[in-house]
């Protein structure tokens, strides 16, 4: 997608979140948006876990393909002698990096499986995972789409756009298609404490494409859908048990709730990579508990233009900090994939899978 006035000057440039070049993955650092854009570059596996981790690269498309080319790069460094344990260990600590996102563990099993027949397969399969989830972006897009009316208002919840997929994204891709086509759309970004991915990232990606928006406290969507300012509700996934249940960033079930009783439509944005056949209900998802300081502390810009840390709570205060949380099926109107528009209920979910 497009990324304009980088180093000051008026001129765009289109890039892709994460791409492999070589041994080296190169990814935007997206922990500096949307104060400075800056290119990533891992040199080995290890340098790529670490960027998953910290969420340097984060969003459940760009962790899969991030882990991918990782389990690639994992492939080359591996010597000859001990080539099936060092691919092992490679993919153990992986998939250590974040437990949530099912992106992350597709495609370190579909690397390390290609590995296992050669190096260069190994590569051209995380080549190959990342051009999917591009490709089956826009098509979610595509989908979701044929759902937005002109003049519709969108809440989002998080950053599904671009920044967390390879390209075009989940939730944000079928906004997209719709003000490319014309369609008039306001969207309501939710600044998505603690991290503020929407008001940092969600909100950057809009500014981009010249896309109406406004960031919005999280406390303030049911007071907005009360008002009758909400027409619908788009966030995206990072894992999706069999019968429908959803996990996404924290803050998302309590958007739900309030959707549910003011009667908003609640779609979920997710490819075939983000559902977990083997996960039967949500409360078999393991939800990642991050570091205390990303509640006690934010970064912003200072006055000299430079980012800063600073204390936002009460000092030597504890916090406790999990990263995502489980939306029941029964709250969400349905899921926008690569493969149509379906209900969360297990028989549809088993058809976009070719299963009776």
């Amino acid at each position: 997608m497009k990324v304009n006035n980088i180093d000051g000057n008026n001129s765009s440039k289109n890039y892709r979140t994460i791409w492999m070049e070589g041994t080296c993955v190169f990814m935007i650092e997206q922990n500096l948006l949307p104060f400075e854009f800056k290119i990533y570059k891992s040199e080995n596996y290890k340098q790529t876990c670490h960027a998953i981790k910290t969420m340097i690269v984060r969003g459940a498309g760009a962790i899969g393909a991030a882990a991918g080319f990782a389990m690639a790069q994992a492939s080359t460094e591996a010597s000859d002698n001990e080539y099936i344990r060092g691919i092992q260990i490679a993919k153990t600590e992986i998939e250590a990096t974040r437990p949530t996102a099912r992106n992350l563990f597709t495609a370190t099993e579909r690397v390390f499986n290609a590995a296992l027949i050669s190096k260069a397969k190994a590569v051209n399969e995380a080549q190959n995972i990342a051009d999917e989830d591009a490709q089956n972006s826009l098509l979610i897009g595509e989908y979701g789409n044929e759902l937005i009316k002109n003049g519709f208002r969108i809440e989002t919840h998080c950053n599904a756009g671009w920044l967390a997929f390879v390209d075009y994204g989940t939730a944000l891709s079928p906004i997209y298609l719709a003000h490319k086509q014309g369609k008039e759309v306001f969207i309501y970004v939710d600044e998505t404490r603690p991290r503020n991915q929407g008001a940092k990232l969600t909100a950057w990606e809009l500014q981009n494409e010249n896309i109406p928006y406004a960031i919005i406290a999280d406390n303030a969507g049911a007071h907005l859908m009360s008002k009758g300012k909400i027409d619908m509700i788009i966030t995206g996934a990072d894992r999706i048990a069999a019968n429908g249940d959803v996990a996404n960033k924290i803050g998302t079930l309590e958007k739900a709730i309030a959707a549910k009783y003011y009667n908003i439509p609640f779609y979920v944005a997710a490819p075939k990579s983000t559902f977990d056949l083997d996960c039967r209900t949500g409360d078999e998802i393991i939800i990642e508990e991050r570091d205390e300081d990303e509640i006690l502390y934010q970064i912003g810009l200072n006055e000299n233009h430079k980012t800063e840390k600073i204390l936002i709570s009460a000092p030597n205060s504890k916090a406790i900090n999990p990263a995502f949380d489980v939306t029941p099926a029964d709250l969400i109107t349905g899921i926008f994939t690569e493969r149509g528009i379906i209900k969360p209920k297990k028989q549809e979910i088993n058809k976009i899978f070719n299963i009776e």
